[in-house]
C-alpha cells in the first residue's frame, strides 16, 4: 500500500530508523523493484552510477549478516568502548524479511582523484540510500540504513568483490509495534565563515 505525504516535508519527516520488525510480512517482486528504480535516480558524479544491489532474503545469509553484526559489538567493548553497546539489540537483522546491500564502484566517483575529493563514488550511493529508504517508507514499510560492521567480515558472506565498496545494508519490512523519533538538535548554521553566527547577521 503507498502511503500519501502532503510533500516532501512530511515524508522527511516520517521516515524513522526501525529495529523491529514483523518477519512475516513479504515484500511484491514490484516493491523492491521500485525501491531500487528509486534508489538509482539519485545524483551521482559524472552520472556514472557507481551503485549495484544484492537483494538478500535467505535466512541462512540473514544469520551470518547477525554474526558479523555480533563481532562488531564485541570489537567495541574489547577495543574500551561504550558499555551499553552489550546491551544492543541487533534482533533486526534476521527479523527482516528483506535486507538490500548497496555496493559502489570507488573508480565511478567522478573526477575528485585529481584535487582531492576521493569520496565521491559512497556520497552517491549515500545519496542513492536514502532515495530507497524514502521510497519504502512511501510504500507503507519501514526502514534502517546499517553499518555496524566490519565490511571485511561482510564482504564473503554476500561475494562482494574486492573492488566495491559496501555503503551499507539497508533493512526493509513492516515495522512491529512503535518507532520511536529521534530528537534532532537545532542546526549550527554560520554566515559566509564558519564560526559566525548566523542569527548575527
Amino acid at each position: 500500500m503507498t502511503m500519501k505525504f502532503a510533500d516532501l516535508f512530511s515524508l522527511l519527516e516520517a521516515r524513522k530508523s526501525c529495529r523491529s520488525f514483523q518477519s512475516e510480512v513479504l515484500l511484491k517482486p514490484e516493491e523492491i523493484k521500485m525501491i531500487i528504480n528509486a534508489g538509482r535516480q539519485a545524483p551521482n558524479p559524472l552520472n556514472q552510477q557507481p551503485w549495484s544491489f544484492v537483494v538478500i532474503t535467505a535466512d541462512e545469509i540473514k544469520k551470518k549478516l547477525r554474526q558479523a553484526g555480533e563481532k562488531a559489538k564485541q570489537a567495541v567493548l574489547d577495543n574500551g568502548g561504550p558499555g551499553w553497546v552489550g546491551g544492543f539489540s541487533i534482533d533486526f537483522i534476521e527479523e527482516a524479511p528483506l535486507v538490500i546491500a548497496v555496493l559502489v564502484d570507488p573508480r565511478k566517483g567522478g573526477l575528485g582523484d585529481y584535487f582531492n575529493q576521493p569520496a565521491g563514488s559512497i556520497q552517491a550511493g549515500s545519496a542513492c540510500m536514502l532515495n530507497m529508504m524514502l521510497a519504502v517508507t512511501t510504500l507503507g514499510f519501514g526502514t534502517l540504513w546499517f553499518t555496524f560492521f566490519d565490511p571485511a567480515e561482510v564482504r564473503p558472506i554476500i561475494s562482494v568483490p574486492d573492488n566495491l565498496e559496501i555503503v551499507g545494508l539497508l533493512f526493509v519490512g513492516k515495522v512491529a509495534g512503535d518507532v520511536p523519533s529521534s530528537r534532532r538538535r537545532d542546526p549550527v548554521i554560520y554566515a559566509d565563515h564558519f564560526g559566525v553566527d548566523y542569527e548575527s547577521v
